[in-house]
């Protein structure tokens, strides 16, 4: 049997996405995802940093690193 259609993008539509270590799904369809830290768009074709434990997407990995170390505090 094969596995059901990814929706489809849809322009100018924040998507839902569910993220995994290695990719992402898509649960409902858009064109872009909101950066975590700095609330800015990206595209999901540039979409290249996330994080599958905390559900985020960041828009470069500064701002990736920025986050994992204010979340993994050390003790």
């Amino acid at each position: 049997m094969n596995p059901p259609p990814k929706p489809l993008p849809v322009s100018g539509r924040e998507a839902v996405l569910r993220y995994g270590r290695a990719d992402f799904d898509i649960l409902q369809g858009g064109d872009h995802v909101r950066c975590a830290v700095s609330g800015k768009p990206i595209p999901l074709d540039r979409l290249t940093y996330w994080s599958a434990e905390l559900q985020e997407a960041y828009a470069n990995a500064e701002l990736m690193t920025r986050r994992w170390v204010e979340t993994h505090p050390r003790g």
